[in-house]
């Protein structure tokens, strides 16, 4: 089942690189719009939020919208992976706000190291 959004997160990928990564792959991105500590942009139709060193060195990158070209997170992570090289970690699925903590702290690692789930405590 798709998404209704996409979220993932990115270890010390530069704003530049993603830029060209979702121009190449979602549509051309309008410019970065600073709103508070995030930036907002367009990449194609997609409204999409960038929120620099949201956990510790992690970037979140959030796509408000199910109309993406990946059915989920993890199909996102792995499309980010391949194209900058840096780990990406996304929830293993939808994320419901009532789950446990144990549920919320399990993530998906895609890395040099392959696909791997972990367990990442981000409060």
């Amino acid at each position: 089942m798709r998404q209704p959004d996409i979220e993932i997160y990115l270890r010390d990928a530069s704003q530049d690189a993603v830029t060209d990564w979702l121009t190449q792959t979602v549509g051309p991105c309008s410019p970065w719009q600073p709103k508070g500590q995030t930036f907002k942009c367009k990449s194609g139709e997609i409204p999409v939020t960038w929120l620099p060193k949201a956990v510790g060195k992690w970037h979140s990158l959030l796509l408000e919208s199910d109309a993406t070209p990946w059915e989920d997170d993890i199909a996102c992570a792995r499309s980010a992976y391949q194209a900058l090289k840096v780990e990406i970690r996304c929830a293993p699925g939808g994320w419901q706000e009532e789950e446990s903590v144990e549920v919320a702290d399990r993530w998906m690692s895609v890395s040099e190291r392959g696909e791997e789930e972990i367990v990442w405590r981000t409060d």
